[in-house]
């Protein structure tokens, strides 16, 4: 029997088809239900985005209000689900911890149904996230405002007061930038529990365990780190330089898929340069281009042939610290906008009705015989 073909970590193994989003990790592109990741995160909102991962088509008007009216009115957590939240905030829990154990709770008070279970879980997610970091924080939750779309709210839960446009673009933006990236690990993770024909809330709780792995949520809050220890332009190369000879990684660079630069990297970069410049202050910006600019050219110099690029969580981490967020809710902000992603591919892998079942190739002991314990040495 010839040796199977081992595809450790799955790398290269197409395990499904999906029309919801396109990753070409060598030209650098990333699809959104065929719209370009960057026509379609700077201009749509939050609710248009996932209207279109849903239908595979954007809503016209009275579409888009009654499903931003839809989500408004399911952003209440069920009472369940704050005392838990105060329960887990008592014992200082971090923060996708918290997010993991909430989201098993989202499907209670809503309506039965993949459809409503999915819209309840894109509408709560957010509320959990503001909701827990008040509670941390020794702040009672803010009710969520049904007049403020769905990115909006979110800043407002967090804040207490509402965000202003650019800021609500901002994470508008960001939101959508993360919507969905094909079969990631969480993703995938999602459509397996989904493959088993068990419910939504179950996958996506699934789901929120993968990402909380730090191999997949990834690192944005080190990769601003970097940047504000490097704190003007002309040390950075000495600094870089001196982080690369002792062997380290330069985070917020380089990516498994993206052989050059990762596509939401430069939508995020666009997008943090108009909030900034909206803000009046561009000089963390201005910082985070020129650290950017030398780690590129420092990384093709000491690994040629690597093509380590900038990715996703150099400009998440300026983008969300610009909003005001804590490194802390990076990733749970980061599901906030992938639970639209997650839900859809579980409708997809839903309606595919099979089951995820790959083999194994196994390299452990043959022809053992059993003994009993007296006879065991």
């Amino acid at each position: 029997m010839p040796s199977p073909i081992i595809a450790h970590g799955l790398e290269g193994v197409i395990a499904g088809s999906t029309r919801l989003s396109r990753v070409d990790g060598l030209a650098g592109e990333l699809i959104i239900a065929g719209y370009p990741l960057e026509e379609i995160a700077a201009n749509a909102s939050f609710e248009e985005t996932t209207f279109l991962l849903w239908n595979d088509r954007l809503p016209d008007a009275a579409e888009l209000a009654d499903f931003q009216q839809r989500l408004a009115s399911l952003r209440a957590l069920p009472e369940a689900t704050v005392a838990l939240l105060r329960a887990v905030a008592a014992e200082k829990t971090p923060p996708m911890d918290a997010l993991r154990m909430a989201a098993a709770t989202l499907s209670l008070g809503s309506v039965e149904g993949d459809a409503n279970e999915a819209t309840a879980l894109v509408a709560r997610f957010p509320t959990v996230v503001a909701a827990y970091w008040r509670l941390l924080h020794g702040a009672e939750p803010v009710t969520p405002d049904p007049a403020l779309g769905h990115a909006a709210n979110y800043l407002y839960m967090l804040n207490g007061e509402g965000p202003t446009a650019a800021q609500a673009r901002g994470v508008e933006t960001y939101l959508n930038t993360v919507i969905d990236h094909s079969f990631n690990a969480s993703t995938f993770t999602a459509r397996v529990i989904t493959a088993t024909a068990s419910d939504l809330v179950s996958a996506i709780t699934g789901a929120v365990g993968a990402l909380k792995g730090p191999l997949h949520g990834g690192a944005p809050g080190p990769a601003l780190d970097m940047v504000f220890e490097i704190g003007q332009a002309d040390r950075a190369e000495a600094y870089l330089r001196a982080k690369l000879e002792r062997g380290e990684r330069l985070m917020g660079f380089g990516h498994r898929v993206y052989k050059v630069r990762d596509p939401r990297a430069d939508v995020l970069s666009a997008a943090a340069e108009k909030m900034y410049l909206a803000g009046g202050d561009m000089q963390l910006y201005e910082l985070a281009r020129s650290v950017e600019e030398k780690a590129v050219a420092l990384l093709a110099e000491y690994k040629p042939g690597r093509k380590l690029q900038t990715n996703v969580e150099f400009y998440t981490a300026l983008l969300l610290h610009g909003l005001g967020l804590k490194t802390a809710l990076f990733t749970p902000t980061f599901a906030v906008g992938r639970v639209a992603g997650w839900t859809a591919h579980c409708l997809e892998q839903r309606a595919e009705g099979r089951l995820i079942r790959p083999g194994s190739d196994y390299h452990g002991g043959l022809g053992r015989q059993w003994t009993a314990i007296s006879e065991r040495g």
